[in-house]
């Protein structure tokens, strides 16, 4: 999505969530900045168009939900893979690139998926 993104993820073995979700922010804002680690404002981006002041890349919190039953994984695995075409993005999930629909689906996709 331009604005957000979905992860289905389980939890890293030895490693919170919370955790995780730490060292991918870091990792990408990095690389969208293409800079090395630094000590300071990790996660201060400044953007030319505004008023020199920095915004943030990513929101402070992640929003996560316990999905306990196979239902629940398939209910929003289809809720992300439908995301796109509900905003009119695209008219398909295979369209959207960055979807894990292609490889549930068995076809080639952008993104390796490790299945649960």
């Amino acid at each position: 999505m331009p604005d957000h993104a979905h992860l289905l993820i389980s939890e890293p073995p030895g490693c919170s969530p919370a955790k995780a979700m730490q060292v991918f922010k870091q990792r990408v804002s990095r690389l969208l900045r293409g800079k090395k680690r630094r000590n300071t404002s990790q996660l201060v981006l400044a953007f030319p168009e505004e008023d020199a002041l920095p915004r943030r890349f990513w929101q402070r919190r992640y929003f996560d939900m316990n999905l306990y039953s196979a239902y629940l994984i398939r209910q929003k695995l289809d809720y992300i893979h439908a995301n796109p075409v509900k905003e009119k993005l695209v008219s398909h999930p295979r369209d959207w690139p960055w979807s894990s629909w292609s490889a549930h689906v068995g076809q080639d996709a952008m993104l390796a998926v490790d299945f649960l």
